[in-house]
């Protein structure tokens, strides 16, 4: 009978009691063996040499060297996969640009998470950052080319994209060039509710389109973004010649809400031949059905590839359904997005 290898982790956070809590939580599951425990970056440092752990917990609040900076020098070095232990604050996307794979909330009286619901939550990104690619991906983006304007032909097109694991940043690498007459873009990132409303926000800062949550009722317009709240299924729909979204509460469709799937599946039904779908980095297979129906009803569909992604899971299965039109790497995603406006592809 094969023995499955169990997942090394090397916890790191300064409270003790902390520490203890995530560590006997973690060992608790079969699939994970706690190598070790650190209370600094200092010592975070000196045991991954000596340990060698497959994935390291991390907490961003820290003495001597906090978790971002610590992130910033450690991967260079030493490509390991992070999941970041945070309280509530935008500091989990700087900790994401720093090379983190993905981030859990601590627990507190403001998030209502339950300690097992923590633990739980924990344990899947663990496995998950276990089969992640680190280290290579700043290598694989390049500035994208700025363009001036889109051509009017495109003004009623709807770009949807949808990621998870690693795919805050895949996004930004997306959409951070795109001129403001731009056509719509609806996103789904799997993302817990508050840190959507924080993500939106750093995107509207960092790009030439306006970036918001989504609202019920919010118009799809050329140069506007709309972000799914974390606790919200969104979908397009349309009344008369405009675009608009609906944000409601439901069950989790494959596993999360808000999901890729409803978005895509809105989207194929909605606007189908004018629509352009883009599925990128993330662990299972939300989005894969959405694109394809997508596909089938004229709209152009996107992967992004192996190499470039973190977790190739959802554009894996996108491509293997048959949902996929083309695949490319993240560098080459914006510039093929233009060429289909314009009417190239």
């Amino acid at each position: 009978m094969s023995v499955v290898k169990k997942v090394r982790v090397l916890v790191v956070d300064d409270s003790i009691l902390f520490r203890e809590v995530i560590a006997r939580g973690l060992a608790a599951d079969r699939g994970i063996e706690v190598v070790g425990t650190a209370g600094d970056a200092y010592d975070a440092r000196d045991k991954i040499i000596d340990l060698e752990p497959d994935v390291m917990t991390l907490d961003v609040e820290m003495p001597k060297m906090n978790g971002i900076e610590f992130l910033k020098r450690l991967i260079p070095q030493y490509p390991i996969p992070v999941v970041v232990v945070s309280a509530i604050s935008d500091n989990v996307f700087d900790a994401l640009n720093a090379g983190a794979v993905d981030f859990v909330t601590k627990i507190n009286s403001v998030t209502g998470i339950s300690k097992e619901a923590f633990i739980n939550e924990l344990i899947v990104k663990v496995k998950i950052a276990s089969m992640a690619k680190v280290g290579h991906i700043k290598k694989e983006i390049s500035n994208n080319r700025h363009i001036d304007e889109i051509s009017s032909r495109s003004s009623n097109a709807i770009i949807a994209i949808g990621a998870s694991t690693g795919g805050t940043q895949a996004i930004l690498e997306v959409v951070k060039g795109f001129p403001k007459d731009m056509p719509g873009v609806l996103i789904t990132q799997h993302m817990p509710p508050v840190f959507t409303k924080m993500y939106a926000n750093r995107l509207n800062n960092l790009c030439n389109m306006d970036v918001k949550e989504a609202e019920g009722g919010d118009i799809v317009l050329p140069g506007k973004i709309l972000v799914a709240p974390g606790d919200r299924h969104m979908e397009l729909i349309r009344r008369g010649n405009n675009y608009y979204v609906e944000c409601s509460t439901g069950e989790k469709v494959n596993g999360h809400c808000p999901s890729v799937d409803v978005l895509f599946n809105s989207v194929a039904e909605k606007a189908g031949g004018c629509a352009i779908g883009v599925i990128l980095t993330g662990m299972g297979y939300d989005g894969a059905k959405g694109l394809m129906k997508m596909k089938q009803r004229g709209a152009y569909t996107i992967g992004q590839d192996e190499k470039s992604s973190v977790v190739y899971g959802m554009p894996k299965v996108a491509y293997d359904i048959g949902g996929v039109i083309k695949q490319a790497s993240l560098k080459n995603i914006p510039q093929l997005i233009y060429s289909i406006l314009e009417g190239k592809k």
